[in-house]
């Protein structure tokens, strides 16, 4: 019987013999099969057919801590809320120097300046004669909020979710829990309501204390509205809503439903820049009042967790430890993709898209990312739409030409990834203390010798070797982009440079040699002492990653026979010597708050000394004619008049040399040729309703990158099929024997 058994159900005795192992490797087998039947690859991490939609992917690091527009001024927070809140105004997609344009508005503001007597004056008049300014800024009509549960409405007209019942409070969760939303139209009122949440204390708003200096009536409402406030705290209401639209402030009003006014103390032109950022966001009260109901904050239901506004996108899914989506937002009021850019802007395809309704995607999900590999082979797989540059992947992704230029390895070419690089708005120089008596000061002496190391000090080399070629040698403080730039020959420093061959050339070091001799050093030596030159580099850069960089400092000056000796200390022992005027030279760098010549001269003006005013001029530098220019310029429009004053002012420091200008880094980011509009924006934030995917593109790429190889799989089976062979022949051996 055993044997007429085995003999009519062999796969019974396989399968057993193969026990749990063959079973599992047949279902791996029957799932393989399965998903090359499916067309989706093994490896994707997103739901089938995702991958086809106009969805973009990307990945984040690091948990947005605000997204509430008072808060909120990290990189990283407005990479979120800029796709979701409409300030009045934005930056053009692709004029260069960038320029602001309207978003929400009709228009420009209008800018009245008014003299003492009530007078109106023109916008050439000088900063002293104006006594305050008046922005006039017009909403336009029609344009609504997303949906949302603050907004929503019961049959009677009554707020849905105020006050918020308990059995409802039970029930939900995340925002999306509640089932009602509405929307309601942007009104100028919106606007004015932000203003005064920068200035309520609770908020804790960074630019507080700059817009009290600038907006007429901020300081006397932040007293107003704490006093209040605290009067309430003292009766246990302060954890209640407290609603800012009872208290005025005298410098914001609104003229009618759709326009209102801002007064500016005396004359401040860049303040215009204010109204592109996130600070001056539209705030419906309906949001606040719903948010600040008992039990949300607890839930994270809140501002800082689901932002509120009339942008492309909303924030429907906040999962810091996951995944954070933004879809398309249906009430967004439309705007075009721009018609105006250069040449070189249509021949890569940055206008294919002109007077096309944005956005283009539906939705775009970020997912968490903590380390920078996992990321990188993601996008090399195609699941990440974009990719920054880190360190363990430089060499694989960028290779340099014979004349220095980045180019895209053959690897990346291959996968038809696009590399985008951009000049950023920021500077990183090594400055002198203009204090110091050797380094410093206006005398002759000192002037040769801090022109000297400029030239000696090659910062093409440092941004061949601890840049990856990701930089641009500074000829004055202003970066490409920033009205006053000048480039090619028009803008070298005649000090340090020469223009050869179509391009900028160190001065050779003999010339700064010269120049090191009419400063009274000839061959680095000191006259008193007779030895050496020896000059301090103040650094807080410590441990094995700087010990290359201070050695090439070293290295750099002692071509001229310089001896520079390194004090490097903790962050705030340097700071304490920064601010008491102890160090000599040193380094530092700023990045751009806003697109104006004057955020990056006042780190220069007289007035800002670090050590007399603790201001951000860190070279405690001082002359009477740039700081006299520079008042004259922060207040003049762009134009012919301004260049002009830009031009003597930047003559003045590198005749002067307080900085060796250093670099201007550079962005380097990867894309895929199916994500398209991905030009480099440093100023602008909302860039997400520009870009458009190529989903059907990247299917293909997809299943091209991610083949499952097989055959390993099919060498383990014979080997187990083969292993197997003596056993089932054992088997049946001890069969028969029974039988007989």
């Amino acid at each position: 019987m055993a044997r007429k058994l085995t003999q009519r159900y062999p796969a019974f005795k396989v399968s057993k013999v193969l026990g749990h192992r063959g079973f599992g490797l047949w279902l791996v087998l029957g799932l393989a099969l399965m998903a090359g039947c499916s067309g989706q690859a093994w490896n994707d991490p997103y739901r089938a057919r995702e991958a086809a939609k106009p969805i973009f992917y990307s990945s984040f690091s690091e948990r947005p801590k605000h997204l509430d527009p008072a808060r909120s001024y990290s990189s990283n927070e407005w990479a979120f809320i800029s796709q979701v809140y409409e300030p009045p105004l934005q930056y053009h997609f692709l004029r260069r120097p960038y320029a602001l344009v309207p978003l929400t508005t009709q228009g420009l503001p209008e800018i009245h300046y008014v003299a003492a007597d009530g007078m109106p004056l023109d916008e050439q008049a000088a900063a002293s004669e104006v006594a305050y300014t008046d922005y006039i800024v017009r909403v336009r009509p029609g344009i609504r909020y997303q949906p949302h549960p603050a907004f929503a409405l019961r049959d009677d007209g009554s707020p849905a979710y105020w006050p918020l019942d308990p059995q409802t409070l039970a029930r939900v969760n995340t925002l999306g829990d509640f089932a009602l939303t509405g929307t309601r139209e942007l009104v100028a009122a919106d606007y004015i309501y932000q203003i005064k949440r920068l200035a309520f204390a609770p908020n804790h708003s960074p630019v507080a204390g700059l817009m009290a200096e600038h907006i007429r009536g901020f300081a006397a409402f932040a007293e107003a509205a704490k006093a209040e406030h605290e009067a309430r705290e003292g009766k246990g209401e302060g954890k209640t809503w407290f609603d800012l639209r009872g208290i005025d402030m005298q410098g914001v009003e609104e003229i009618d439903r759709y326009t209102y006014r801002i007064r500016i103390e005396k004359k401040y032109p860049q303040f215009v820049f204010w109204l592109a950022m996130n600070f001056f966001a539209p705030m419906p009260w309906e949001a606040e009042r719903f948010y600040r109901q008992p039990g949300l904050d607890e839930k994270n239901i809140n501002l800082d967790w689901y932002p509120v506004g009339t942008g492309p996108f909303m924030l429907t899914e906040n999962n810091p430890n996951l995944r954070m989506v933004l879809r398309r937002n249906p009430n967004f009021h439309g705007e075009a993709y721009p018609s105006e850019g250069t040449d070189e802007d249509r021949s890569e395809g940055l206008l294919d898209d002109a007077g096309r309704n944005m956005p283009f995607i539906e939705r775009a999900v970020y997912s968490l990312e903590n380390e920078a590999i996992p990321r990188w082979n993601k996008f090399l797989q195609g699941y990440y739409d974009n990719s920054g540059i880190g360190s363990d992947s430089f060499d694989q992704a960028i290779q340099f030409g014979g004349s220095g230029e980045a180019t895209l390895t053959e690897a990346m070419i291959d996968k038809g990834i696009r590399l985008s690089t951009a000049v950023e708005s920021s500077v990183f120089y090594t400055g002198f203390n203009m204090l110091d008596p050797v380094v410093g000061g206006d005398s002759e002496n000192a002037r040769l010798l801090r022109q000297a190391i400029a030239i000696a000090v090659d910062f093409e080399e440092y941004i061949s070797i601890f840049q990856n070629g990701r930089g641009e040698v500074a000829q004055s403080p202003l970066p490409p982009g920033i009205f006053g730039y000048l480039d090619g020959e028009r803008g070298i420093n005649p000090v340090t440079h020469v223009w050869q061959n179509g391009a900028a050339r160190r001065r050779d070091i003999d010339d700064a040699k010269r120049l090191l001799t009419k400063a009274g050093y000839p061959d680095g030596r000191d006259p008193k002492s007779g030895g050496p030159l020896i000059l301090y580099y103040d650094t807080p850069a410590a441990g094995p990653d700087s010990k290359a960089m201070l050695q090439w400092y070293r290295k750099q000056l002692s071509k001229l026979g310089i001896e520079l000796v390194i004090r490097a200390t903790d962050y705030n022992r340097f700071q304490e010597k920064m601010l008491s005027g102890t160090a000599q030279i040193f380094s530092w760098g700023w990045n751009a708050d806003y697109p104006d010549p004057e955020n990056f001269f006042f780190l220069l003006f007289g007035p800002n000394a670090k050590v007399s005013s603790k201001g951000e001029n860190a070279a405690n530098f001082s002359n009477a004619e740039f700081d006299a220019l520079f008042v004259k310029m922060k207040d003049l429009p762009n134009g012919t008049q301004r260049q002009q004053v830009i031009d003597r002012m930047v003559d003045i420091l590198r005749e002067q040399s307080p900085w060796l200008f250093g670099y201007f880094p550079k962005a380097f980011s990867l894309h895929h040729a199916w994500y398209k509009n991905a030009k480099p924006h440093l100023m602008a934030n909302n860039t997400l309703k520009y870009k458009r995917v190529d989903g059907l593109a990247r299917v293909a790429a997809q299943r091209a990158w991610n083949q499952p190889v097989l055959w390993p799989l099919g060498l383990i089976f014979a080997a187990v099929v083969l292993s197997v062979i003596p056993a089932v022949r054992g088997f049946r051996a001890r069969e028969r024997s029974r039988a007989l």
